[in-house]
């Protein structure tokens, strides 16, 4: 199982060819394949303190260029984040982006979205896999090489490690693993065909760094709220790391 666009068990999406959208959706076929390299992270309690309403801000991140989004609302309500997934949902696919949401396997299948992401402490990926089939992406979260080891040998089509680096903004409870712990666990993924996405006190100045020590993606919250403009640092992320 590569990471790929993948589609709704009952509704199909692109790459289907009936289905007709303004522009067709990215395909990524296998793990070999370049996957964007920035994930921006559509924080909701991070955007309401910058003052941005999160469909708004999602919107900003497409339109500076971001075609791999995740939805996070830790303490939101069910039916506010359907309603708020499925907005972006349409926004993000109308631009060819894929959209991923954080913990709510339920919520990913209900929105029409690509995938979902869980933490160590979630469901099981086993019964994540249950939920969105096989036609969704599914990532986890990883903060030991112990962690790293079990995950490649679960259902999952992409592996996220971090914090690389201290930060405030996502509480995980584990120290800062630095680019060292990246270069391991990409090589760990690699030998699975996985991709890793690095995240945790990333900025614009150190994404480039990430990379190069194998990551596929950077997951980035405050960064790119903390500069005025979303769209603009958005569109600097995907300059500087040569989408």
């Amino acid at each position: 199982m590569g990471f790929g666009t993948r589609l709704p068990d009952s509704t199909p999406r692109i790459p289907n060819p009936k289905l007709q959208i303004p522009n067709p959706r990215p395909q990524i076929p296998n793990p070999k394949s370049q996957i964007p390299s920035l994930y921006a992270i559509l924080d909701a309690d991070a955007a309401a303190g910058a003052g941005w309403a999160l469909v708004d801000l999602a919107a900003a991140y497409v339109r500076g260029g971001a075609r791999f989004l995740q939805v996070r609302a830790k303490t939101a309500s069910g039916a506010w984040l359907l309603d708020a997934t499925s907005a972006i949902v349409t926004l993000a696919h109308a631009e060819g982006a894929i959209v991923i949401v954080n913990d709510r396997a339920d919520i990913a299948r209900l929105a029409g979205a690509d995938g979902v992401h869980v933490g160590q402490h979630d469901l099981a990926l086993a019964a994540v896999r249950s939920i969105v089939g096989t036609e969704r992406l599914v990532g986890v979260s990883t903060h030991t090489i112990e962690q790293i080891d079990a995950a490649v040998l679960e259902p999952v089509d992409y592996v996220a490690i971090g914090p690389v680096f201290g930060t405030s903004t996502k509480s995980t409870g584990y120290e800062a693993v630095g680019l060292e712990r990246v270069r391991a666990a990409a090589r760990t993924a690699r030998a699975r065909g996985l991709p890793i996405v690095a995240i945790g006190g990333i900025t614009l100045d150190r994404a480039a760094d990430v990379i190069e020590a194998g990551a596929a993606s950077v997951g980035v919250i405050s960064d790119l709220l903390t500069h005025g403009d979303p769209e603009v640092r958005a569109r600097e992320y995907v300059r500087r790391l040569a989408l």
